[in-house]
Protein backbone atom coordinates (compact mmCIF):
# COMPACT_ATOMS: atom_id res chain seq x y z
CA UNK A 1 0.00 0.00 0.00
CA UNK A 2 0.99 3.73 -1.18
CA UNK A 3 1.42 6.63 1.49
CA UNK A 4 -0.09 9.92 -0.01
CA UNK A 5 3.00 11.96 0.40
CA UNK A 6 1.43 14.57 2.56
CA UNK A 7 2.29 17.60 0.36
CA UNK A 8 1.43 21.19 2.47
CA UNK A 9 -1.35 22.65 0.87
CA UNK A 10 0.67 26.04 0.83
CA UNK A 11 3.15 26.34 -1.98
CA UNK A 12 4.83 29.65 -0.88
CA UNK A 13 4.42 32.72 1.68
CA UNK A 14 4.72 35.84 0.05
CA UNK A 15 5.04 38.77 2.31
CA UNK A 16 3.39 36.35 5.11
CA UNK A 17 0.40 35.76 2.45
CA UNK A 18 -0.02 31.89 2.26
CA UNK A 19 -0.23 31.11 -1.90
CA UNK A 20 -1.94 27.65 -1.86
CA UNK A 21 -1.13 24.53 -4.51
CA UNK A 22 -4.80 24.66 -5.62
CA UNK A 23 -5.02 28.34 -5.77
CA UNK A 24 -1.49 27.86 -8.42
CA UNK A 25 -3.27 24.76 -10.21
CA UNK A 26 -6.46 27.17 -11.07
CA UNK A 27 -3.62 29.88 -12.35
CA UNK A 28 -1.82 26.44 -14.69
CA UNK A 29 -5.22 26.21 -16.18
CA UNK A 30 -5.92 29.64 -16.83
CA UNK A 31 -2.24 30.08 -18.35
CA UNK A 32 -3.08 26.91 -20.49
CA UNK A 33 -5.93 27.74 -21.64
CA UNK A 34 -4.68 31.56 -22.91
CA UNK A 35 -1.73 30.02 -24.28
CA UNK A 36 -3.29 27.28 -26.38
CA UNK A 37 -6.56 29.93 -27.69
CA UNK A 38 -3.64 32.55 -28.60
CA UNK A 39 -1.93 30.00 -30.46
CA UNK A 40 -5.06 28.75 -32.59
CA UNK A 41 -6.16 32.01 -33.16
CA UNK A 42 -2.65 33.22 -34.52
CA UNK A 43 -2.90 29.89 -36.89
CA UNK A 44 -5.74 31.76 -38.38
CA UNK A 45 -8.85 28.95 -36.43
CA UNK A 46 -10.52 31.59 -33.47
CA UNK A 47 -13.66 31.32 -35.68
CA UNK A 48 -13.85 35.03 -35.44
CA UNK A 49 -12.32 35.42 -32.49
CA UNK A 50 -8.81 37.69 -32.28
CA UNK A 51 -5.99 37.91 -29.84
CA UNK A 52 -7.48 40.31 -27.90
CA UNK A 53 -10.39 38.93 -27.64
CA UNK A 54 -8.64 36.18 -25.73
CA UNK A 55 -8.38 38.00 -22.82
CA UNK A 56 -11.73 39.39 -22.15
CA UNK A 57 -12.79 35.79 -22.91
CA UNK A 58 -10.56 34.41 -20.12
CA UNK A 59 -11.80 37.30 -17.64
CA UNK A 60 -15.90 36.32 -18.42
CA UNK A 61 -14.44 32.64 -17.78
CA UNK A 62 -12.94 33.28 -14.94
CA UNK A 63 -15.88 34.74 -13.21
CA UNK A 64 -18.23 31.64 -14.50
CA UNK A 65 -15.79 29.10 -13.19
CA UNK A 66 -15.53 30.43 -9.73
CA UNK A 67 -19.00 32.32 -9.39
CA UNK A 68 -20.99 28.90 -11.08
CA UNK A 69 -18.54 26.35 -9.00
CA UNK A 70 -19.84 27.82 -5.78
CA UNK A 71 -23.20 28.40 -6.81
CA UNK A 72 -23.42 24.45 -7.86
CA UNK A 73 -22.12 23.66 -5.10
CA UNK A 74 -24.44 25.26 -3.07
CA UNK A 75 -27.35 23.77 -5.29
CA UNK A 76 -26.28 20.33 -5.98
CA UNK A 77 -24.65 18.81 -3.03
CA UNK A 78 -25.71 20.93 0.22
CA UNK A 79 -28.86 23.30 -0.27
CA UNK A 80 -30.37 23.07 3.22
CA UNK A 81 -26.79 23.79 4.56
CA UNK A 82 -26.28 26.48 2.95
CA UNK A 83 -29.98 27.78 3.13
CA UNK A 84 -29.84 27.91 7.07
CA UNK A 85 -26.35 29.20 7.17
CA UNK A 86 -26.72 31.74 3.96
CA UNK A 87 -23.14 33.57 5.21
CA UNK A 88 -21.01 30.60 4.31
CA UNK A 89 -22.19 30.66 0.45
CA UNK A 90 -19.45 32.89 0.00
CA UNK A 91 -17.12 31.57 2.21
CA UNK A 92 -14.95 30.14 -0.99
CA UNK A 93 -11.79 29.75 0.89
CA UNK A 94 -13.86 27.19 3.22
CA UNK A 95 -14.05 24.44 0.26
CA UNK A 96 -16.91 23.48 -2.05
CA UNK A 97 -16.48 24.07 -5.99
CA UNK A 98 -18.73 22.19 -8.12
CA UNK A 99 -17.32 21.24 -12.16
CA UNK A 100 -21.17 20.67 -13.08
CA UNK A 101 -21.90 24.35 -11.77
CA UNK A 102 -18.64 25.86 -13.25
CA UNK A 103 -19.70 24.59 -16.06
CA UNK A 104 -22.71 25.97 -16.30
CA UNK A 105 -21.43 29.32 -15.27
CA UNK A 106 -19.02 28.96 -18.44
CA UNK A 107 -22.03 28.57 -20.85
CA UNK A 108 -23.60 31.92 -19.43
CA UNK A 109 -20.22 34.01 -19.03
CA UNK A 110 -19.75 32.91 -22.67
CA UNK A 111 -23.32 33.68 -23.48
CA UNK A 112 -22.93 37.18 -22.30
CA UNK A 113 -19.63 38.03 -23.74
CA UNK A 114 -20.79 36.76 -27.33
CA UNK A 115 -24.03 38.72 -27.01
CA UNK A 116 -21.70 42.09 -25.93
CA UNK A 117 -19.54 40.95 -28.74
CA UNK A 118 -21.69 40.18 -31.19
CA UNK A 119 -20.20 36.74 -31.92
CA UNK A 120 -22.00 33.04 -32.84
CA UNK A 121 -22.08 31.76 -28.56
CA UNK A 122 -21.87 27.74 -30.12
CA UNK A 123 -18.56 28.95 -32.59
CA UNK A 124 -16.76 30.48 -29.51
CA UNK A 125 -17.64 27.41 -27.50
CA UNK A 126 -16.49 25.34 -30.69
CA UNK A 127 -13.25 27.17 -29.77
CA UNK A 128 -13.21 26.66 -25.97
CA UNK A 129 -14.08 23.11 -25.75
CA UNK A 130 -10.47 21.97 -26.59
CA UNK A 131 -8.40 24.05 -24.21
CA UNK A 132 -11.07 23.37 -21.13
CA UNK A 133 -9.87 19.73 -19.86
CA UNK A 134 -5.85 21.10 -19.59
CA UNK A 135 -7.88 23.24 -16.71
CA UNK A 136 -9.72 20.33 -15.34
CA UNK A 137 -6.64 18.36 -15.27
CA UNK A 138 -4.86 20.87 -13.56
CA UNK A 139 -7.87 20.80 -10.42
CA UNK A 140 -7.21 17.50 -10.26
CA UNK A 141 -3.82 17.63 -9.32
CA UNK A 142 -4.92 20.16 -7.11
CA UNK A 143 -7.26 18.16 -5.46
CA UNK A 144 -3.90 15.14 -5.07
CA UNK A 145 -1.65 17.34 -3.63
CA UNK A 146 -4.28 18.76 -1.13
CA UNK A 147 -5.17 14.65 -0.37
CA UNK A 148 -8.92 15.11 -0.88
CA UNK A 149 -11.91 13.75 -2.55
CA UNK A 150 -9.72 10.14 -2.10
CA UNK A 151 -11.47 7.12 -3.87
CA UNK A 152 -13.22 4.06 -2.78
CA UNK A 153 -11.52 1.13 -0.72
CA UNK A 154 -9.73 -1.26 -3.04
CA UNK A 155 -7.39 -3.80 -3.14
CA UNK A 156 -4.85 -2.84 -6.48
CA UNK A 157 -1.41 -2.99 -5.49
CA UNK A 158 -1.24 0.49 -6.30
CA UNK A 159 -3.94 1.79 -3.46
CA UNK A 160 -3.09 4.67 -1.22
CA UNK A 161 -3.33 5.48 2.10
CA UNK A 162 -4.81 8.97 2.55
CA UNK A 163 -4.22 10.07 6.38
CA UNK A 164 -6.27 13.40 5.59
CA UNK A 165 -9.15 10.52 5.27
CA UNK A 166 -8.38 7.99 7.71
CA UNK A 167 -6.39 8.07 10.74
CA UNK A 168 -6.02 4.44 10.38
CA UNK A 169 -4.43 3.10 6.79
CA UNK A 170 -6.91 2.07 4.37
CA UNK A 171 -5.81 1.48 1.07
CA UNK A 172 -8.12 3.61 -1.53
CA UNK A 173 -7.87 4.68 -4.99
CA UNK A 174 -6.00 7.54 -6.21
CA UNK A 175 -9.15 8.80 -7.80
CA UNK A 176 -7.78 12.22 -8.35
CA UNK A 177 -5.23 11.15 -10.71
CA UNK A 178 -7.51 8.62 -12.21
CA UNK A 179 -9.99 12.16 -12.95
CA UNK A 180 -6.59 14.16 -14.02
CA UNK A 181 -5.84 11.12 -16.47
CA UNK A 182 -9.09 10.56 -17.85
CA UNK A 183 -11.12 13.92 -18.08
CA UNK A 184 -7.87 16.09 -18.65
CA UNK A 185 -5.17 14.39 -20.40
CA UNK A 186 -6.68 11.87 -22.02
CA UNK A 187 -9.81 14.14 -23.41
CA UNK A 188 -7.55 17.08 -23.77
CA UNK A 189 -5.90 14.81 -26.39
CA UNK A 190 -8.91 13.81 -27.76
CA UNK A 191 -10.77 16.99 -28.92
CA UNK A 192 -7.14 18.75 -29.53
CA UNK A 193 -7.28 15.57 -32.46
CA UNK A 194 -10.84 16.03 -33.26
CA UNK A 195 -10.34 19.50 -33.56
CA UNK A 196 -7.64 19.59 -35.88
CA UNK A 197 -10.19 19.12 -39.50
CA UNK A 198 -13.13 21.61 -39.83
CA UNK A 199 -16.34 20.24 -38.16
CA UNK A 200 -19.69 21.28 -38.27
CA UNK A 201 -20.66 24.11 -35.97
CA UNK A 202 -21.56 22.73 -32.96
CA UNK A 203 -19.73 19.05 -33.20
CA UNK A 204 -16.36 20.10 -31.14
CA UNK A 205 -18.64 21.02 -28.54
CA UNK A 206 -20.86 17.90 -28.29
CA UNK A 207 -17.39 15.57 -28.21
CA UNK A 208 -16.68 17.46 -25.20
CA UNK A 209 -20.04 16.98 -23.71
CA UNK A 210 -20.18 13.32 -24.36
CA UNK A 211 -16.62 12.39 -23.58
CA UNK A 212 -16.57 14.81 -20.26
CA UNK A 213 -19.63 13.10 -18.95
CA UNK A 214 -18.61 9.67 -20.19
CA UNK A 215 -15.19 9.92 -18.42
CA UNK A 216 -16.57 11.17 -15.28
CA UNK A 217 -19.00 9.00 -14.80
CA UNK A 218 -16.18 6.16 -15.13
CA UNK A 219 -14.27 7.49 -13.16
CA UNK A 220 -17.35 7.94 -10.51
CA UNK A 221 -16.74 4.44 -9.77
CA UNK A 222 -13.70 4.26 -8.07
CA UNK A 223 -14.24 8.31 -6.13
CA UNK A 224 -15.59 8.01 -2.83
CA UNK A 225 -18.94 9.86 -2.49
CA UNK A 226 -19.39 12.46 -0.13
CA UNK A 227 -20.49 11.78 3.17
CA UNK A 228 -23.23 13.26 3.56
CA UNK A 229 -24.84 12.09 0.65
CA UNK A 230 -23.57 8.81 -0.26
CA UNK A 231 -24.59 6.72 -2.90
CA UNK A 232 -28.20 7.87 -4.52
CA UNK A 233 -30.96 6.34 -6.63
CA UNK A 234 -29.32 3.33 -8.60
CA UNK A 235 -26.50 3.05 -6.53
CA UNK A 236 -25.32 5.87 -8.38
CA UNK A 237 -23.07 9.20 -7.24
CA UNK A 238 -24.00 12.94 -7.54
CA UNK A 239 -21.09 13.15 -9.74
CA UNK A 240 -22.60 10.33 -11.95
CA UNK A 241 -26.52 11.50 -12.04
CA UNK A 242 -24.97 15.03 -12.87
CA UNK A 243 -23.09 13.53 -15.96
CA UNK A 244 -25.87 11.77 -17.76
CA UNK A 245 -27.65 14.99 -18.81
CA UNK A 246 -24.15 16.45 -20.01
CA UNK A 247 -24.04 13.01 -22.03
CA UNK A 248 -27.76 13.28 -22.98
CA UNK A 249 -27.42 17.42 -24.00
CA UNK A 250 -23.79 16.20 -26.02
CA UNK A 251 -25.56 13.56 -28.06
CA UNK A 252 -28.35 16.15 -28.81
CA UNK A 253 -26.14 18.78 -29.64
CA UNK A 254 -24.22 16.02 -32.39
CA UNK A 255 -27.14 15.28 -34.00
CA UNK A 256 -28.24 18.87 -34.36
CA UNK A 257 -24.67 19.51 -35.74
CA UNK A 258 -24.86 16.81 -39.14
CA UNK A 259 -27.95 19.04 -39.88
CA UNK A 260 -26.26 19.73 -43.08
CA UNK A 261 -24.08 22.33 -41.83
CA UNK A 262 -21.24 24.18 -43.68
CA UNK A 263 -18.17 22.96 -41.50
CA UNK A 264 -16.78 25.94 -39.68
CA UNK A 265 -13.58 25.69 -37.04
CA UNK A 266 -10.56 23.64 -36.83
CA UNK A 267 -7.29 23.61 -35.16
CA UNK A 268 -5.30 23.35 -38.87
CA UNK A 269 -2.48 21.91 -37.29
Amino acid sequence: MLVHPQFDPIAINVFGLPIRWYGLMYLAGFVAFVTLARYRVRRGFGNGLTTDDIDDLLMYGVFGVILGGRLGYVLFYKPEHYLAHPAEMLQIWSGGMSFHGGFLGVLIAVAIFCWRRRKRWIEVMDFVAPMCPLGLAAGRLGNFINGELPGRPTTVPWGMWFPQADPTPVARHPSQLYQFALEGLLLFAILWWFSRKPRPAGQVSAAFLIGYGALRFIAEFTRQPDDFLGLLALGLSMGQWLSIPMILAGIGLWIWSLRGLTPKGGLGV
